[in-house]
């Protein structure tokens, strides 16, 4: 009898399940918008704040914190019910979206980016646990695929509307605009989401996920240690790098004794799990890593206002969605993964190939095509990490196999970040020191550039340009390295009867 009520849906009234479905995707759109929103403010309050060092960290920050907390949310959901533990993510990031908005110095926007990146990872995590108890198994997938549109709709978005809120109502409106759907989400979550007691208790790898997000926290740190500590070989920094390999240790030992760990060291004996890793790392830094570098490059090169430039964010999104669809429709085919992961990073190096030789001069429109190639790229392999580990590993790993992919596809767009924030700080500090009339080139917001006289501005433009050249040749070599271990893959055909006797056994 236990079984049968297990199985049901948790709502049994169509339409309280439509309403509730839809104050879910409200909340799954807040949480993902956030990084892309923020992209085309960034040279705003870069001019409001100063220390274009720490710009990398408006991003990185929340996607770091929504790495370190994703791993835990689903068990958390599954030990005192997923009712409590979603509306908590996002009071949680509801109360850190305030304080961005409220943020009177980077320091404090960065912590309370942190805030928001840690209710922001709950309620991407607890969203999909949510539907999986409103909606049976068939009806399911129906709407799940409405979260993926809901994800790319966030994406093409978010860029504009940053824009547009940025120009119109200034920076802080992006974060507080959340508070009053935040609100209203909590509570029709509070009065319309019936709590499901849950009906076994898991063992969380508590020591896992800390250990493991030390390690990830530490890597990011070290590779912003030339603007944190003056120097990559400062005593600090290589304190962090130290912590950071005991904790890497620590980590492994603790993986093996785990009941149910984060990640089962027995999926690193398949090579083809490492190179899908490698290249979701390599991916997560060109694709997610690279958003908020392409607004500040737009609005300090091309002169382009804030909005303007997230409307030239439809091109990359645009191609993202294209070689995504085509992606799909070609594997579904085929079965087979590896000609889209070839191809996607080969386009990710010849598109950053092309933007290192673009100058402050460069054509907005060639620009914005490099970028649609970019993104055509990062749509044609942006599942192939997933699908490729998910029939790679035994049955009883899928999840963590997925959450891994995950995991590594944001670890990696935050060492991105702060490598790419390391390069621009360093070489404006070099360029942008001797112009005319400019007393702190990072200071200048693009209002600012616009208002300055046209020498002034096109210096300004050209010590921006110069800045991001060493910056595009680095993420060109990422592509590259992520192509190599596309390259390496086996030329897998995925099973075409391995649907067949899963629905069978779930009938």
């Amino acid at each position: 009898m236990n079984m049968q009520v297990a199985v049901q849906p948790l709502v049994t009234d169509p339409r309280r399940r439509l309403i509730l479905f839809l104050f879910l995707m409200a909340a799954l759109f807040m949480a993902t918008l956030d990084n892309q929103i923020v992209a085309t403010a960034l040279p705003t309050i870069v001019g409001e704040f100063g220390q274009i060092e720490r710009f990398g960290w408006i991003g990185s920050a929340y996607l770091l914190a929504v790495s370190a907390v994703m791993p835990l949310y689903g068990k958390l959901g599954d030990l005192f019910g997923r009712k409590y533990v979603m509306m908590a993510a996002i009071i949680i990031f509801t109360v850190g979206s305030t304080l961005c908005g409220l943020a009177v110095s980077m320091d404090t926007l960065i912590a309370a980016r942190v805030l928001q990146g840690l209710g922001g990872g709950g309620i991407m995590v607890s969203i999909f646990a949510v539907n999986a108890d409103l909606f049976e198994p068939r009806e399911r997938a129906k709407y799940q695929s409405y979260s993926s549109l809901v994800l790319m709709a966030s994406g093409a978005i978010g860029p504009v509307l940053g824009g547009a809120m940025s120009d119109l109502f200034g920076w802080r409106s992006i974060f507080l605009v959340n508070v009053p759907i935040g609100a209203i989400v909590i509570a029709g979550l509070a009065f319309m989401l019936p709590y499901r007691k849950p009906n076994r208790r898991p063992k969380i790898d508590y020591a896992g996920a800390l250990l493991l997000a030390m390690t990830t926290s530490c890597i990011v740190l070290a590779a912003d240690g030339s603007q944190l500590f003056g120097s990559l070989v400062a005593p600090g920094n290589l304190a962090i790098i130290a912590l950071g390999i005991v904790c890497a240790i620590a980590w492994v030992l603790v993986e093996r004794r785990a009941a149910e760990p984060i990640v089962p060291l027995s999926l690193f004996r398949n090579p083809t799990f490492g190179l899908l890793l490698v290249m979701s790392v390599m991916s997560g830094a060109i694709g997610i890593g690279m958003v908020n570098y392409f607004a500040l490059f737009l609005q300090t090169t091309t002169g382009l206002s804030p909005s303007a430039a997230g409307a030239l964010f439809i091109l990359l999104t645009g191609g993202i969605v294209c070689g995504s669809l085509s992606a799909g429709r070609f594997i579904s085919a085929t079965g087979r993964y590896k000609p889209f992961a070839v191809a996607s990073l080969s386009f990710g190096t010849v598109a950053f190939a092309l933007l290192s030789q673009v100058h402050a001069g460069t054509p907005v429109l060639i620009i914005g095509a490099i970028m649609a190639v970019h993104g055509i790229g990062i749509g044609l392999a942006q599942q192939v990490p997933i699908i490729g580990v998910q029939n790679a590993a035994p049955a009883r790993d899928v999840g963590a196999a997925t959450g891994s992919v995950t995991l590594s596809r944001m670890g990696g767009a935050s060492i991105a970040i702060s490598i790419y924030g390391a390069i621009i700080g360093s070489q404006l500090g070099r360029t942008g020191a001797s112009i005319p009339g400019v007393e702190n080139i990072e200071q200048l917001t693009p209002k600012m550039m616009a208002a300055l006289p046209e020498a002034a501005r096109q210096a300004v433009a050209d010590a921006y340009a110069s800045a991001f050249v060493p910056l595009f040749l680095t993420s060109c070599l990422i592509a590259f390295i992520g192509l190599l271990a596309a390259l390496m893959l086996k030329p897998v055909q995925l099973p075409r009867t391995g649907a067949a006797p899963a629905k069978a056994a779930a009938e």
